[in-house]
This record gives structure tokens, C-alpha cells and sequence, in this order.
């Protein structure tokens, strides 16, 4: 947001490949859903710059790995390690103050993600999901299309490098996929970064990770299969 440029010069991240630092290092991740493994030996390297996509089928884990990236729920095994000041986590819900103004609820997440929330940071972000007409509305009042824009909006405002993203285009029109994808390739290019889970392609010139291939086998039916895990995380918020 704002021309930001990332890392900083207080970055503190987990490494560098080449002179490219990386945001993101998962080593022999397992995350489990219900209480039952769903993954394991998950492992990737997220550079500045990049994004990466998550495909397979439904319940192979998008969601369950962006959960555990974002820190929202626990490492069974490996670890991973990300910028000390977290990510920004856009999941299923749009995560919107019904009773507050579109704009207002800009100004909150800003605050939440200690991010300072100057008008410059909101009004950018309002203009970049076009919603600039609507900031003094309700966001109770706002299309389910509509929602969902202000709740991408939000990463925004949240000062982070790392962006998690939980199928961002779903009630999404054509023309506001070209908006997230401007507001994705603008991060991208500021050093940012973004995992994407996603079931179709769209659009965003990105690495592709299968996670069929993570697949926890039948016989990980607890958690003794896994050593304990953990986050080099500063911290993450939802």
C-alpha cells in the first residue's frame, strides 16, 4: 500500500535465495483438519516478487494449509518460518463490521494489523477495489460481490508482505478478478508476496503446487505419525 516496498529495511525474514530474500520457507509441513492429518512433507520456498498457486481436489487441505500458515491453527509437523510481522490472511469469510461504513471498516482492519490507517492507505485501497462511491455506506448494505471486494481490500491496509488467499475470485465479477489481479500484480511488484488457493486458474503469472502430492496416507489416522512442529513467525493475525 501506498508505494511500499518489501521487505524493508527492518525486514527479518527466514533466508535468501540468491539476492532474493524469501518470505516464505515451509519445510516437511504436516497440518491436519477435525483432528486428522490431511497433509504432510509439505515443503516450498516463497520468494519476494513471487506468488504461488495451491491446487487439487476438494478436502486435499487448501484450506486447512493457509489456516496453519497464517497461524490460526497449530504445526503437527515441520516448520515454517515468515516475515516477523506475519501475513495478511483473506479466508472464506470476508471478515467485515456489518455496522460500520465501508470505509470505517478499512480504517478498522488498518488499526487491528497496527498498520496506522492514514486516509492515504484507505483511499488507495478504496479506489483500487473501486469503492470509493460506496465508502459511506454500510457494509451490511453491500452485494455479496461487493463484500468481497472491500474484504480484499482489507490486505490493503494491513501492511504485511505476506499475503494468504483462500479462493479471493469467488463471487467475483470478470471485472473485479482484473481489479484484485491489478491490487495482486501491484503487490508483487513492491517485493510482496501471495499464496493463493485456488481451483481454476486466474490469470496471475504464478508457481503452481499440487498438493495431491502431500497427501496424508490412511494409516496417519492420529498424531503420533508427526514430530512436533513449529512457526518462525513474529506473529500472524486472521
Amino acid at each position: 500500500s501506498g508505494g511500499r516496498r518489501w521487505p524493508g529495511p527492518d525486514w527479518r525474514g527466514p533466508g535468501w535465495r540468491g539476492a532474493v530474500p524469501v518470505l516464505l520457507s515451509v519445510r516437511d509441513l504436516g497440518c491436519a483438519r477435525g483432528g486428522l492429518p490431511v497433509l504432510r512433507g509439505v515443503t516450498f520456498d516463497l520468494a519476494a516478487g513471487q506468488a504461488l498457486i495451491l491446487r487439487g481436489p476438494n478436502g486435499i487441505g487448501k484450506t486447512t494449509l493457509l489456516r496453519t500458515l497464517a497461524g490460526l491453527q497449530p504445526v503437527l509437523a515441520g516448520q515454517v518460518a515468515g516475515p516477523e510481522a506475519g501475513v495478511a490472511y483473506a479466508g472464506h469469510a470476508d471478515g467485515l463490521k456489518a455496522s460500520l461504513t465501508v470505509a470505517e471498516n478499512l480504517q478498522f482492519w488498518a488499526s487491528i494489523y497496527g498498520a496506522g490507517g492514514g486516509e492515504g492507505d484507505v483511499g488507495a485501497a478504496l479506489a483500487a477495489m473501486q469503492l470509493v462511491p460506496m465508502a459511506g455506506r454500510l457494509a451490511q448494505n453491500l452485494s455479496a460481490g461487493q463484500k468481497r471486494r472491500l474484504g480484499l481490500a482489507r490486505l490493503m491496509v494491513a501492511g504485511r508482505a505476506l499475503w494468504l488467499l483462500d479462493e479471493p475470485t469467488v463471487s467475483l465479477d470478470a471485472a473485479s478478478v482484473d481489479l484484485l489481479l491489478a491490487v495482486l500484480r501491484a503487490h508483487l511488484g513492491q517485493g510482496g508476496g501471495a499464496v493463493i488457493a485456488s481451483h481454476g486458474e486466474i490469470g496471475l503469472e504464478a508457481g503452481v503446487l499440487d498438493l495431491a502430492r502431500f497427501r496424508a496416507a490412511a494409516s496417519d489416522n492420529g498424531f503420533g505419525g508427526f514430530a512436533d512442529g513449529g512457526f518462525a513467525y513474529g506473529g500472524a493475525l486472521a
